[in-house]
């Protein structure tokens, strides 16, 4: 008899077909995956957020009681209070925000996850993070393995983050003897691996590319012992295959004026653009020569000057990062990262603000963690920097960590800016963030993807959430 029911069973499966059964299969496993207590908002729900003061991102003068309205997690509408219906605000949930400031989803340019990864720490940076504002994040290469794993939770709602994109690296050979390429290669062979990639003249580029793009990364990070030649092709390459490029300022040899012809999409770290001036720039195994750093504290120096008009007229990105050269070292023993010559965040915020007036896009990054007892994200040391440091306007600031952050990771046309069609990446001020940028602390709300995170529900970090290095 039980043998029966068996076969009648098989035979009732067997009539589904080969769709039909990993249509039951993946429904069954849907059924028993893991929560998603903090999903995207449902496609039918309607939220309008009423009567703010609107800095949309885009870099226009703050526009004075707007309305946004929300279907799921896009923006639908951007109208002014006046034109409100009766009939619109009775079809949706309204959030008053009257003497409220309402502006995009931040964006932290530059941040690593997984070197070596560490899920616990991982996930209350990126919580730590959401609740002050930051909904999305650029990760400038770890162990691929762990931060997608991070990257599909966030995105879908089983953890509290910003979502993630993030790089694969490609770089010389040399780079490899890196005790931070082993951290992050567990398992496999540094220089070996999709995710991180030792190239020379003779790699099958297209080959290799592709490897980088099934970790479904977003671009490739090209980070040391690369010459101007193999940085020009790597990037032909990863375009091609629809990946972004973003590098490091100097690739040793190639000099900043090098990377940027290679056509990269963003460089990072404003403290490596001193090399420019270098008559010759060593390889990275090579013995490293001082810098006369007194040439870019006033903040006009004539080689840079030309650099960063490239820059401008090819819309290459400054991911600046000049916090990171200031901050205390994280844990005993350790230097901040990248210090060519004992650049600080002073050349660092000099040298910024020369490529701001030049009209070169500044993206804010930190490649840096502050330490658990902070209940801030990152981001507002690297924004307090750029208006400190570097003497850029609070309007700018703003723009570098909404807008031209968007652009840096190749997300502008979903974020970045309060526009309609975009993602409902928001969040809610009670305090005009152009008047101070301290006034980011004056947060009530973040609104990612049209899921809703007060505030007053962050949990603070515990010691040893965020580990020393």
């Amino acid at each position: 008899m039980q043998h029966h029911k068996t076969s009648v069973a098989f035979a009732a499966l067997l009539r589904l077909g080969v769709p039909g059964l990993f249509g039951l299969l993946h429904w069954t496993v849907a059924a028993a995956g893991a929560p998603v207590p903090f999903a995207p908002a449902a496609d039918s729900e309607r939220v309008l957020y009423r009567d703010a003061t609107l800095i949309d991102g885009t870099g226009a003068p703050p526009r004075m009681h707007m309305d946004v309205l929300v279907a799921g997690e896009r923006i639908e509408r951007v109208f002014p209070d006046v034109a409100l219906s009766d009939d619109l605000a009775a079809k949706a949930t309204v959030v008053d925000l009257r003497g409220r400031f309402l502006l995009p989803g931040l964006i932290d340019s530059h941040v690593h996850l997984a070197t070596p990864p560490n899920r616990r720490q991982a996930e209350a940076i990126l919580r730590r993070d959401l609740y002050g504002g930051v909904t999305a994040v650029r990760d400038m290469a770890d162990d691929l393995r762990a931060v997608g794993d991070i990257a599909r939770a966030s995105l879908v709602g089983e953890l509290a983050g910003p979502d993630v994109y993030y790089a694969a690296l490609m770089a010389g050979p040399d780079f490899f003897s890196d005790e931070r390429t082993a951290q992050t290669s567990a398992g496999g062979r540094p220089g070996h691996v999709p995710w991180m990639q030792a190239v020379t003249g003779a790699t099958d580029l297209p080959i290799a590319v592709a490897q980088a793009r099934g970790t479904y990364a977003t671009a490739i990070k090209l980070y040391a012992d690369l010459d101007a030649a193999l940085a020009r092709r790597i990037t032909a390459e990863a375009h091609r295959q629809h990946l972004r490029v973003w590098a490091h300022a100097t690739l040793y040899p190639a000099r900043p004026s090098e990377v940027v012809s290679a056509g990269v999409d963003t460089i990072s770290h404003a403290c490596l653009l001193v090399r420019e001036q270098a008559a010759r720039v060593p390889r990275l195994a090579s013995p490293k020569g001082p810098v006369d750093l007194e040439r870019f504290r006033s903040g006009s120096n004539p080689v840079l000057a030309r650099l960063f008009l490239e820059m401008a007229r090819r819309g290459v990105v400054l991911d600046a990062t000049v916090w990171t050269y200031g901050a205390p070292p994280p844990g005993p023993g350790s230097t901040p990262p990248l210090m060519p010559g004992g650049c600080d965040d002073v050349i660092g915020g000099a040298i910024t603000g020369q490529a701001y007036r030049a009209g070169v896009q500044i993206a804010a990054g930190t490649d840096n963690v502050a330490p658990s007892d902070d209940p801030w994200p990152d981001l507002f040391h690297e924004l307090s920097a750029l208006v400190e440091n570097a003497g850029m306007p609070l309007s700018a600031v703003i723009q570098s960590a909404t807008l031209i952050g968007a652009r840096s990771a190749g997300q502008e046309k979903s974020m970045g800016s309060i526009e309609p069609g975009k993602l409902a990446n928001l969040v809610v001020l009670t305090s005009d963030p152009l008047a101070s940028i301290d006034n980011l602390k004056s947060i009530e709300m973040t609104v990612k993807r049209g899921r809703r995170f007060e505030r007053r529900d962050f949990v603070p970090l515990r010691e040893g959430d965020i580990i020393d290095f």
